[in-house]
C-alpha cells in the first residue's frame, strides 16, 4: 500500500488550510496513494493565542470538513486529518477524522491531552472517552492515535491487539530541547515493540518540527521529510509485517493481557 504524508504550516485561516489539504489530497490521489495522513489540528492553529482554539472549532457538519468531503468524492484515497470540534462543556475536542469518497468513515477524540512542558491543552480541550477505531484501508488495518498519544505505549499495544498493523499519529509536535529526538525515538519504538508500521506526520513551521516519518516493523525509517512543507510517500508491505512477526514474535510472547482504558 502506498501511503502519503503531508506536512505543512498551519495558518489561522481554515479556508486557507482547507485549500492546502485539498491540494495535498489531489496530489496523493494522482500518485496512487491509498492513504494520506495530514497533521493534527490542520483546520486552524494559532500558537501565539491558545484561547483561539475555542473560536476555531467547527462541528463535523461544518464548512471545513464539508470542503474536504467534497474534494474526496470520486477518490479511493483515505485521508486522515485533524481538527477541533465543539464539546458540550464549553471546551472543544481535539478530533481526528477519516474520510473517503465523500464519506466520513469515523472520528476519534484525542485521549491524552498535552499537559506537559509548560503547556496545558486540557484548559481548552476535553479528553475523549473512547478508544480510537481501527480502520480498514485496502489490505491493512490502521489504528488511529494523535500526537501526545504516542508517548503512551498501552494505547499502541491495544490498537495492535485489536488488529492494527499500521499505526498513524497526526501531530503538531512542538519543538524544544530533545523534542525532535523524542519524536524519532518514539516512532521507532512504537513500531518495533509492536512489529507494525508507524506513520507520524507533524505540522511544520514556527513551533512545530515537521520531520514526518514512516518506520517499518523492525524499526527502520523508510521515509522521512525535513523541517519544511512536504508531501512524501512510502510503500507499506504486508510481507514485511509478516516477516517481522515471525523473527521477532513479541506479540505472541507477551505475558500481558490487553491494557484497559481507565476513566478520568
Amino acid at each position: 500500500m502506498k501511503v502519503a504524508l503531508g506536512q505543512f504550516v498551519i495558518s489561522t485561516e481554515w479556508q486557507r488550510n482547507a485549500e492546502t489539504c485539498q491540494t495535498l489530497m489531489a496530489a496523493a490521489a494522482s500518485a496512487g496513494a491509498a492513504l494520506l495522513v495530514l497533521p493534527e489540528a490542520a483546520m486552524a492553529q494559532n500558537a501565539a493565542d491558545p484561547d483561539a482554539v475555542l473560536s476555531f472549532a467547527q462541528p463535523l457538519e461544518g464548512p471545513f470538513l464539508r470542503a474536504l468531503l467534497a474534494a474526496s468524492r470520486g477518490q479511493s484515497l483515505t485521508t486522515l486529518v485533524g481538527m477541533h470540534t465543539p464539546a458540550n462543556d464549553g471546551r472543544v475536542y481535539n478530533t481526528q477524522v477519516a474520510i473517503r469518497d465523500g464519506e466520513l468513515l469515523c472520528h476519534y477524540h484525542k485521549l491524552h491531552l498535552y499537559d506537559a512542558w509548560n503547556i496545558k491543552e486540557s484548559t481548552h480541550v476535553t479528553p475523549g472517552t473512547q478508544l480510537p477505531p481501527v480502520l480498514e484501508v485496502g489490505e491493512f488495518k490502521v489504528g488511529l492515535m494523535t500526537c501526545y498519544d504516542l508517548r503512551f505505549p498501552d494505547l499502541a499495544r491495544t490498537l495492535v491487539m485489536e488488529g492494527a498493523d499500521v499505526l498513524v499519529a497526526p501531530s503538531a509536535w512542538v519543538a524544544g530541547p530533545l523534542k525532535e529526538r523524542h519524536w524519532e525515538m518514539l516512532l521507532a519504538v512504537r513500531a518495533l515493540e509492536n512489529t507494525c508500521y508507524m506513520v507520524g506526520v507533524s505540522a511544520c513551521g514556527g513551533r512545530n518540527i515537521g520531520n514526518s516519518m514512516v518506520v517499518d516493523p523492525l524499526g527502520v525509517a523508510v521515509a522521512r521529510a525535513a523541517e519544511g512543507p512536504a508531501l512524501i510517500y512510502a510503500e507499506l508491505e504486508s510481507d514485511r509485517i509478516k516477516n517481522a512477526r515471525e523473527v521477532l514474535p513479541v506479540l505472541k510472547n507477551s505475558r500481558f493481557a490487553k491494557p484497559q482504558l481507565r476513566e478520568m
